[in-house]
């Protein structure tokens, strides 16, 4: 786990965030994502060998849009690539970290993933991600 595979920066709209990180920031966009299981739309931008996801909410009730009302625009969590999702979370609560995702979940981008409690990273939300098929950037 000593890859950052991207930022998940939870914004209101990706219409009106994309300039920036586009256009400001000369970020290449690679394209866009529904994930209706985590009710949200992605755009997905490169930064080197890390990505940036932009996360809008597609539901009042999801959980980017709880974000959003909780905390306002901005970074949401850290995304770590790891090669084997589920030994890494039998590993973690072996040595007593509090799991939210104790089994990986379908996320954006071909990748499985799950989240650590932010509590046991000074309140930084953490997920682990596995890829299973190639990436927007072909990676």
């Amino acid at each position: 786990m000593n890859q950052i595979d991207h930022i998940g920066i939870a914004v209101r709209s990706i219409k009106k965030a994309l300039p920036f990180y586009r256009d400001m920031l000369q970020l290449t966009c690679l394209g866009f994502e529904e994930v209706p299981s985590q009710k949200v739309k992605v755009a997905f931008l490169s930064a080197g060998h890390t990505k940036i996801e932009l996360l809008e909410s597609t539901d009042d009730n999801g959980p980017i849009a709880k974000f959003l009302e909780k905390r306002g625009e901005g970074v949401h969590h850290i995304a770590f690539q790891v090669k084997d999702i589920q030994g890494k979370l039998i590993e973690l609560k072996e040595r007593g970290i509090e799991l939210i995702d104790e089994c990986p979940r379908n996320g954006a981008n071909k990748t499985l993933i799950a989240f650590l409690h932010p509590k046991v990273s000074n309140h930084v939300l953490i997920e682990l991600c596995e890829k299973i098929g190639r990436d927007k950037d072909g990676r």
